[in-house]
C-alpha cells in the first residue's frame, strides 16, 4: 500500500499544478470595433512603412518593438519614427506567442490605429482589429487593405457570437474615407 501512495502524490502534485497552470492562462477576446470606433479610441492613426523589429525583455514579459516611418498621418501628431510595443516576441530558444497580437515585417505598408503607452512608444489599438496590411495591385494600380482581424474571431456583443468580421479588399482611399469622416463625426459632437 505505500508504494501505492508513494507513486499517487507525485502524480497528484503534477496533476494540481498542470491545473494551476492552465487556470492562469486566459484566452485573448477582442469586441468587435467599427473603424469609427477604432478613430475614436486611437490617439494617433497613421499609414507607415516598417522599418525593423526587435525583442527585450521588460516587467517579466517578452515584448516585440517594431519602429515605423509614417507615410501619412489621418489623425494626431507622429514622429519621424513610431516606436510600437507589443505583447510577445521570441528570445533565445524563448518564445511568447499571444493570440490577436500582430506581427510586422521589414518594408510592409501597413495603416495603424494607435494608442500612447505610458513608457513613450504605442501600442496598436485591439491588436489586430488596429491593424491593416495595404496591398498594391499591379495591373489596377489600387491600394487595398486588409484588416488582421478578417481572419480572426472577434465578439460582437449585439448577437452575442464570435465571428471573423475584418475588412478584406477595400480600398485604402475608401478606409480614409471612412476615417475621415468618423473624426468629423468626432469634431461635430464635441462642439
Amino acid at each position: 500500500m505505500k508504494c501505492k501512495i508513494g507513486l499517487r502524490r507525485p502524480l497528484l502534485i503534477a496533476l494540481c499544478a498542470s491545473l494551476l497552470a492552465c487556470a492562469s492562462v486566459t484566452p485573448t477576446t477582442l469586441a468587435h470595433m467599427s473603424v469609427a470606433k477604432l478613430t475614436h479610441v486611437s490617439r494617433l492613426i497613421l499609414r507607415a512603412r516598417c522599418l525593423k523589429n526587435s525583442t527585450g525583455w521588460d516587467a517579466g514579459e517578452i515584448w516585440t518593438f517594431t519602429a515605423y516611418e509614417p507615410t501619412e498621418v489621418w489623425k494626431g501628431s507622429a514622429p519621424p519614427r513610431v516606436s510600437v510595443r507589443l505583447l510577445g516576441g521570441r528570445i533565445g530558444n524563448l518564445t511568447s506567442n499571444v493570440s490577436g497580437v500582430p506581427r510586422f515585417r521589414a518594408g510592409e505598408d501597413v495603416v495603424l490605429f494607435l494608442t500612447p503607452t505610458t513608457l513613450g512608444d504605442f501600442s496598436v489599438v485591439s491588436w489586430v482589429q488596429g491593424t491593416f496590411r495595404i496591398h498594391h495591385d499591379q495591373r489596377s494600380g489600387e491600394d487595398t487593405v486588409a484588416q488582421d482581424s478578417a481572419s480572426f474571431e472577434t465578439f460582437d456583443p449585439f448577437t452575442r457570437k464570435f465571428a471573423a468580421s475584418g475588412i478584406h479588399d477595400l480600398s485604402l482611399q475608401e478606409l480614409r474615407s471612412q476615417v475621415a469622416a468618423a473624426l468629423r463625426q468626432e469634431s461635430g459632437a464635441q462642439k
